[in-house]
């Protein structure tokens, strides 16, 4: 993480790893729990689709800004490769750009949608945001169609539901992922752009998995030799 310690980089790192380990976990747990209740018990567990579609979303809108943190991402950069540094550099610097753009655009977006679930006012203007629209009609009693209410999650009823009890969980909570995860979208281009801005790096993304290994299986095979 560009200007963070390495000892804080490898803690968020580690966060972040364990976090989408623990959701693909789940989604397995769960989608054999459920083949199994299927098969075996001629059963059915109601919620568990719609609980593997929420955690596939989270796994992949966290896992992209983390794609970007680690240079992941698949790119072409054959012409990249072609030019100096200097226009390399250039050129890096307005991808990034329009990345930037996209990502704020997105953040817009995901907040202005999640943000009448949670009985917040969305921002108004139609690509930028020019205030708050305070007249948008409150959300926060939309419920998701299978997955049961759960107990540690009973205050929200307070905060944002008028003191009404939900049935199902609340479309707030699985939502949240949508400004959460362009927060960190922004957060990671916003770091990219540092890098590239600093010499660090010439691209945005660095990712030859192929390449790797190749170059892998040839040093195996040469220690072998």
């Amino acid at each position: 993480m560009s200007g963070a310690k390495p000892g804080q980089s490898g803690l968020v790192d580690h966060i972040e790893e364990t976090l989408i380990a623990v959701l693909l976990g789940l989604m397995t747990a769960v989608t054999f729990a459920n083949v199994i209740a299927r098969f075996f018990f001629n059963s059915n567990i109601l919620w568990a689709l719609e609980l593997t579609v929420f955690m596939f979303g989270w796994l992949v809108l966290l896992g992209a800004s983390y794609a970007v943190k680690k240079h992941a991402h698949l790119g072409v950069d054959a012409i990249l490769n072609m030019l100096a540094p200097a226009p390399r550099r250039v050129l890096a610097l307005i991808s990034v750009a329009c990345c930037l753009v996209f990502s704020l655009l997105l953040l817009k977006g995901s907040y202005d949608y999640w943000a009448v679930f949670a009985d917040l006012p969305p921002t108004s203007g139609r690509w930028f945001p020019t205030g708050f629209d305070t007249a948008a009609r409150s959300q926060s009693f939309y419920e998701v169609d299978d997955i049961p209410m759960v107990a540690p999650l009973r205050f929200l009823e307070g905060l944002i539901n008028y003191g009404e009890g939900y049935e199902k969980l609340p479309k707030v909570v699985p939502y949240l992922v949508l400004p959460v995860s362009m927060v960190l979208l922004v957060i990671r281009f916003s770091q990219v752009a540092l890098q590239i801005w600093r010499g660090e790096t010439d691209r945005l993304v660095a990712s030859h998995e192929v390449e790797d290994e190749i170059e892998e299986v040839r040093a195996q095979q040469g220690a072998s030799d």
